[in-house]
C-alpha cells in the first residue's frame, strides 16, 4: 500500500502491517491476535451477521484459499484513524472480481468488524458458490444473534 497513513492510529497501523503481512505469505495462523473476541462478519452474500470471532476467522482463513491471484490495490482510512477500506482484486476460475474490505478497529487495533463487498455479479456468485461448498456445514452455526 503505497498510501500515507498519517492518521491511522498506531495501534491500528500495527494490526494492518501484521494483516498485509499475514496475506503476502498466505498465512492467517496470526489473525486471532488482532481480532476483537466479540469481532462480527458482513457477507457479501447474505444479510446475517456472523460472529463472533471464530466466525470471522473461519470466514477469512477460508476465503484466502478460495481467491486466486489476489492483490491489494488501496488504501483509505477515515479520519478517526479506525476504519480502513482496502480495496482489493482477484479472480476464481475464469470469474474475475473486484472488491473492498471495510474493516472497523477498535482503538487498541484490534478487529471489530470485517465487511465485504464485491463485484460484478459473477464475480460474488462464483464467491459465494465455492465459499458455500467450504462452509455450509459450518455457517450456520456462527450467526450471531446479537447483531
Amino acid at each position: 500500500m503505497s498510501e500515507a497513513l498519517h492518521n491511522v492510529k498506531p495501534a491500528v497501523a500495527r494490526s494492518l502491517d501484521l494483516w498485509h503481512k499475514m496475506i503476502e505469505k498466505n498465512d492467517l495462523s496470526e489473525l486471532h491476535t488482532i481480532i476483537h473476541p466479540d469481532a462480527v462478519f458482513r457477507s457479501p452474500m447474505a444479510y446475517t451477521v456472523y460472529g463472533p470471532a471464530p466466525a470471522l476467522i473461519l470466514v477469512l482463513t477460508t476465503v484466502i484459499q478460495v481467491f486466486e491471484d489476489f492483490k491489494y490495490h488501496r488504501q483509505l482510512v477515515s479520519d478517526d484513524g479506525l476504519n480502513v477500506v482496502l480495496e482489493f482484486s482477484a479472480h476464481i476460475g475464469d470469474k474475475q472480481l473486484k472488491g473492498i474490505d471495510l474493516i472497523q478497529f477498535n482503538e487498541e487495533g484490534q478487529i471489530v468488524e470485517f465487511e465485504v463487498m464485491v463485484r460484478p455479479m459473477s464475480g460474488l456468485q462464483a464467491l459465494g458458490a465455492e465459499m458455500g461448498k467450504r462452509l455450509s456445514d459450518k455457517l450456520p452455526t456462527l450467526k450471531s444473534a446479537s447483531h
